[in-house]
């Protein structure tokens, strides 16, 4: 079937795009997909995965739901002022209804199970709040070596969206990030927000897939709330689709650049708390220092053919 892949996600408008284009892709094998809070609470992220995999007509793929919180501290925000207050500008109750119900044992039990019972390495595309997967590396230690890559939307290099530091699903739970980021013991690839944001669409991709059909057209009638959100971040008429860029990632290793690049997590409860300090200096000046506590090389995404991902994200999202 080509990569094997597991998505955990808060959905979130761009969430639901990404999830749609790992189900609607033929040289992906959806193993299943988790949940986290983040964008809205959890029961409500576990509702719209859900019903993204009913439109998508993948009652096959099996979801469980994951942390309600945090690892140690409370979430001080929600995102329904970009994603509106479903997640989903409001148009969620137009979705089909799932009809296979949400897995029993939770996200790390799902997690367990699906790569235990895989006969090829895995890809797990978180595409939220880390706290599932922090979870998961820490309880099955045994399973690291079933991990192909974990492909992460978050982070900021330069500036954040929830402070001026931090990036919203790392600043969402730090110490989970922390523990992914910096713990080394599965091949990571962080898709911070700085590409993310260079990758947005413009009204004219959105009117094509819109026309494409019934299934274009429901996932462009879920971006009213965001498109006025980024209408206003851009300030021009598009969106950003930031978890569907690290998914194509997933889906197609190879479609970002990446540079292996020192990584830490801010925990502490200061104004950068949630930033990700990403060490872009030259190799030779960097080791003339000391490097701080707690930070391991990570593939760090910065560059790709913006139009050629764009094409490939339309040409994937208007399959039938």
């Amino acid at each position: 079937m080509g990569t094997k892949l597991i998505i955990d996600t808060d959905p979130g408008v761009d969430d639901a795009f990404a999830i749609a284009l790992a189900a609607l892709s033929e040289d992906v094998d959806l193993l299943g997909v988790t949940t986290v809070f983040g964008n809205v609470p959890i029961e409500v992220t576990t509702r719209n995965a859900r019903r993204i995999l009913a439109l998508c007509k993948r009652g096959d793929v099996p979801v469980a739901e994951g942390a309600a919180r945090p690892l140690v501290h409370p979430h001080l925000r929600r995102a329904e002022y970009v994603h509106g207050v479903d997640g989903l500008s409001g148009r969620s109750a137009a979705l089909p209804e799932a009809e296979r119900p949400v897995e029993p044992g939770g996200a790390v039990w799902l997690l367990s199970r699906l790569l235990e019972s895989s006969t090829e390495p895995v890809t797990i595309a978180p595409i939220g709040p880390l706290t599932n997967i922090a979870t998961f590396l820490a309880a099955r230690p045994d399973l690291h070596h079933r991990i192909d890559r974990v492909v992460i939307m978050g982070g900021a290099l330069t500036h954040g969206n929830s402070s001026a530091a931090a990036e919203f699903n790392i600043w969402s739970d730090p110490e989970a990030a922390h523990r992914v980021l910096t713990g080394g013991e599965v091949p990571r690839v962080l898709v911070p927000m700085d590409l993310t944001y260079r990758c947005a669409v413009d009204s004219e991709w959105l009117d094509e897939l819109a026309a494409s059909g019934p299934l274009g057209a429901a996932l462009t009638a879920l971006t009213p709330d965001y498109l006025a959100h980024y209408r206003k971040a851009l300030e021009w008429d598009g969106m950003v689709l930031h978890d569907a860029v690290a998914v194509a990632e997933a889906i197609r290793p190879g479609t970002l650049r990446t540079e292996s690049l020192p990584v830490s997590v801010e925990t502490s409860f200061g104004p950068a708390r949630g930033a990700t300090v990403v060490d872009q200096r030259r190799p030779e000046i960097r080791a003339d220092t000391e490097v701080p506590d707690g930070t391991t090389s990570v593939d760090v995404a910065v560059d790709a053919d913006l139009d050629a991902l764009r094409a490939f994200l339309l040409e994937r999202l208007t399959l039938r």
